[in-house]
């Protein structure tokens, strides 16, 4: 059983990776235990938003994330 962390834009680049799997469920402190401080202090921020099972979740720490689903955590966009 497991949720699978997806890390998008500068977030991969902190990660190092593009994907994590760790173990479901998966809440909002169990978010933030799985991807470290860095990462984490990035997602405390409310420019970066989470995706659940293909929906933004209005209240990230709502994060309710069961066996096979995929939580993508989603940097705010830039560009022109």
């Amino acid at each position: 059983m497991s949720v699978t962390i997806l890390f998008l834009g500068p977030l991969r680049d902190l990660a190092g990776e593009d994907a994590r799997e760790v173990p479901a469920p998966l809440d909002w402190a169990g978010l933030l235990g799985a991807v470290g401080p860095e990462i984490a202090g990035q997602l405390s921020e409310e420019r970066v938003n989470i995706a659940c099972a293909g929906k933004v979740l209005a209240d990230k720490t709502s994060l309710h994330a069961q066996d096979g689903d995929e939580v993508a955590l989603l940097p705010p966009v830039s560009g022109g």
